[in-house]
């Protein structure tokens, strides 16, 4: 599976949306995805809570091990998946549509977030 090039990447191997009047979505990647294993349980961060870029915010537990969630970047969550929460397996078969995990007011935005090409890059190597 390719990494949509409309979106960015963190190396902590999240994706972030193009934030639509201030607000972005966020996800793991496909790799990030297959990495894990089978997803069993999601933990994610609370609406009102606030987030900072690179800090833990949740976390994936699989069935091979239990995996950090990272905010990319900076803000208020405005939205979190409920669906993940009721069927972890989405992360799985649609980490890029159905899959995604909560939505965030940006309020920063670190410079070291990845090109489709960049984050295939890191990955590759």
């Amino acid at each position: 599976m390719s990494n949509p090039e409309q979106l960015r990447y963190s190396k902590e191997h999240e994706w972030l949306s193009t934030a639509e009047d201030g607000v972005a979505t966020v996800g793991i990647t496909a790799h990030a995805a297959g990495a894990l294993g089978d997803v069993v349980y999601v933990q994610l961060p609370d609406v009102g809570d606030t987030v900072t870029a690179g800090e833990t915010c949740g976390e994936l537990e699989s069935t091979k091990s239990v995996s950090d969630l990272y905010a990319p970047v900076t803000g208020e969550i405005v939205e979190a998946n409920q669906d993940v929460v009721d069927d972890p397996g989405l992360v799985n078969s649609a980490p890029f549509e159905g899959g995604w995990l909560f939505k965030v007011r940006v309020t920063d935005e670190p410079d070291d977030l990845l090109s489709a090409d960049e984050y295939t890059a890191f990955t590759a190597g």
